[in-house]
């Protein structure tokens, strides 16, 4: 896999299931930016802690609520409706760019907060997904192991 987070993430994303799953979590309220970087945290062999928790959710929340979500929530409202007219689809196709583009930020401003944490000696290496992703019902908890077992498959 990549070293950086967002040639990780695109790599990852490209893999049999993974898209799938991060739509299920994305679905059920997860920031999708976080468990990719969750992820590769965890392959990267980062102890995960409260604090490195607390700081990662702080950068990713605000960029999230004010710029990816409003792009997402714009469009999904166009989807229907840019069926019917080109000019519009055109414009959602300009959307779903910049909507790529923000969340490439946020990783890449995720990367920098947690970029040189050093390698853990225990096992809380293993555990940015499940306490990034709080929530963990079945779906999630499905969608989570496809995620680790694209990210370890050659």
């Amino acid at each position: 896999m990549s070293s950086d987070l967002w040639s990780f993430s695109i790599n990852l994303y490209a893999r049999p299931g993974v898209e799938a799953a991060c739509l299920a979590l994305q679905a059920e309220g997860a920031n999708v930016c976080l468990v990719l970087c969750g992820l590769w945290l965890e392959q990267r062999g980062v102890t995960c802690d409260e604090q490195r928790l607390q700081q990662l959710r702080h950068v990713a929340g605000p960029w999230d609520a004010a710029v990816v979500q409003p792009l997402r929530t714009l469009r999904t409202q166009w989807k229907d409706l840019a069926r019917q007219d080109a000019g519009l689809g055109s414009l959602r196709e300009q959307i779903k760019k910049l909507e790529l583009e923000a969340e490439r930020q946020l990783l890449e401003r995720l990367e920098a907060a947690a970029g040189d944490w050093p390698k853990g000696q225990d096992e809380a290496t293993a555990q940015w997904l499940q306490r990034l992703v709080a929530n963990a019902g079945q779906t999630n908890r499905d969608a989570l192991h496809r995620l680790r077992v694209a990210a370890v498959t050659p």
